[in-house]
């Protein structure tokens, strides 16, 4: 039974306009709170030495550590079982210095463990200045 007649029956439509709108908004809001970064390398710029010696050299401690793992304090070598034993040699070798300069000399091919040891052992000994020998280019 259709009583009106003559009138065709509309087509239900779908408005997306209201859809878009949202999706709009997302995209911007996620664009704003997006952090671009990049992490493709790690840019390491080493120091160069370039300054003059020390004229004080009375108060100066020098580490050496070898590829091998060999200690030496003031050239003379020194067996390492751990830092306690490392800092009491120190503590040995500065003898009535009150706060001697550590010097760390260590090859380059030197585990990065060694010279941690030789810097725990500067802590233990309660020395504070400690430092790196370079060679110049």
């Amino acid at each position: 039974m259709n009583f009106q007649r003559g009138r065709t029956r509309e087509e239900p439509e779908m408005n997306l306009i209201p859809m878009i709108d949202v999706l709009l908004v997302i995209l911007i809001f996620m664009m704003v709170t997006t952090t671009y970064a990049r992490f493709s390398e790690l840019q390491i710029n080493l120091p160069q030495a370039g300054g003059e010696e020390a004229a004080n050299r009375s108060s100066q401690i020098h580490v050496s550590v070898d590829a091998t793992e060999h200690y030496a304090i003031n050239n003379t070598p020194v067996t390492f079982s751990n830092a306690g034993k490392l800092a009491q040699e120190l503590n040995r070798v500065a003898g009535a210095q009150k706060d001697p300069a550590i010097i760390i000399s260590a090859d380059a091919k030197a585990p990065h463990q060694a010279v941690i040891n030789v810097l725990e052992a500067a802590r233990l000994a309660g020395y504070g200045r400690i430092t790196f020998s370079t060679s110049r280019k």
